[in-house]
């Protein structure tokens, strides 16, 4: 069964890549995803790593979490469901002005 780990304080210019060869140590990488921002396009300084077993993710946790990668420290723990968000923002109303 898959496991999916939170990586956080992840240095701005890590990409995917680099945080799937980080984690790929302790077992098979499924999939590796560093988190942009939408309006600059830039790293948000954390990301998602899908592991094939739980025993792989639990020793990249072990392993990681506390360690300084690229100058800073990592926080590494079992990432959380998402939590469901619901529609857009509001807009507040729209009175006419007569």
């Amino acid at each position: 069964m898959a496991a999916k780990l939170y990586v956080g304080g992840l240095s701005y210019s890590v990409d995917d890549k680099q945080l799937s060869d980080l984690v790929s140590e302790f077992g098979t990488v499924q999939s590796a995803k560093v988190i942009q921002d939408r309006m600059t396009n830039t790293s948000r300084g954390f990301g998602f790593v899908e592991m094939s077993t739980n025993e792989e993710a639990q020793k990249a946790i072990a392993s990681l979490n506390g360690k300084s990668f690229a100058g800073r420290t990592l926080t590494v723990n079992e990432a959380k469901p998402q939590e469901s968000r619901d529609g857009g923002g509001g807009g507040g109303s729209r009175r006419s002005r007569f």
